[in-house]
């Protein structure tokens, strides 16, 4: 599992503050070098994309065939425009299973 925001700073209190500053080259690289990957027999490797927010779908085409759930980020800002209700988590782990792999596991271990 990957976690990766398109932008990755942001000056405090100023949301998307950082954009154009180079975090896109970088993350754009990344999400490419994942849809890429291969297993060692050359086979694509079981893969799905969870795309939050309007910053996310911009890797969209970088995906190819990858599968993708995408809903509203779920910002206090924006979670209520289609983020609530969407079950990312469940979509996830259904097209894992369609692809043959397992389940992640979504919850955090509790804090000893």
């Amino acid at each position: 599992m990957l976690l990766l925001n398109r932008v990755m700073t942001v000056r405090a209190g100023a949301a998307g503050s950082h954009r154009g500053k180079g975090w896109e080259k970088i993350t754009t690289a990344a999400v490419a070098a994942v849809a890429a990957r291969q297993s060692p027999d050359g086979a694509p490797m079981p893969l799905v994309a969870l795309l939050w927010g309007k910053e996310a779908e911009s890797v969209r085409p970088l995906l190819g065939d990858t599968p993708v759930v995408s809903s509203a980020h779920p910002s206090p800002l924006s979670a209520s425009r289609g983020f609530f209700g969407s079950r990312p988590f469940s979509q996830v782990n259904r097209l894992l299973r369609e692809q043959g792999a397992g389940d992640v596991t979504w919850e955090l271990p509790p804090v000893p």
